[in-house]
């Protein structure tokens, strides 16, 4: 595995070959969070922006992992891409993305997922699948014609890695792992470590 000095120009590079490799869902990230008891919750999330800055991904607030989030700001992400045996593993802080960002990625959506926006009560009981079919009706009857503003209980957060490690699969379990660290996400310079597979 050729290294690059910078996680984020090797995860570019990673990612691009993903996609060429007609990986199914390139983006699809399996996202961890914790509650109040230091309980771990896991489920797949979709990546919406990835920059020095971090990895982007959106989100009802009011959600399990928006509480979540909201009570621990600190979360890991893992990127699958079976088609080329390979992984990425992040983990660090967690900070909201800012008001523009959020309602600039709220505006590019499907007028469906921005209805959906507004009617899933995300996480919290459903009494029945027509109760959810009525309230995108009551939604998209309300929101007909013009520009559907984002929720207020609908926004993204951005994982600020202090951690990104990447794993290449190999013959005979000889894989290739390659660690970037840094003390803190204020600190810009990353060391590198490869690591036993």
């Amino acid at each position: 595995m050729a290294e690059k000095a910078e996680p984020f120009d090797q995860f570019d590079a990673w990612f691009a070959d993903a996609e060429k490799a007609g990986e199914p869902m390139p983006t699809a990230m399996a996202l961890a969070t914790a509650d109040a008891y230091g309980h771990p919750n896991v489920r797949m999330v979709l990546l919406k922006g990835a920059d020095p800055r971090g990895f982007v991904f959106y989100t009802n607030l009011e959600s399990v992992k928006g509480e979540e989030l909201a009570g621990h700001p600190h979360a890991a992400l893992t990127f699958h891409w079976q088609t080329l045996g390979r992984q990425v593993r992040a983990r660090g802080p967690v900070e909201p993305v800012s008001t523009d960002e959020a309602d600039e990625y709220f505006a590019s959506r499907p007028r469906g997922s921005q209805i959906g926006a507004w009617a899933s009560d995300q996480s919290r009981p459903l009494e029945s699948a027509l109760a959810l079919e009525k309230k995108v009706a009551m939604v998209a009857a309300k929101h007909a014609v013009g520009t559907i503003a984002r929720p207020p209980h609908w926004s993204g957060f951005r994982i600020m890695p202090v951690e990104i490690e990447f794993w290449q699969d190999r013959k005979f379990r000889l894989h290739e792992r390659l660690r970037y660290t840094r003390p803190s996400v204020e600190h810009e310079q990353w060391t590198i470590t490869r690591l036993y597979p």
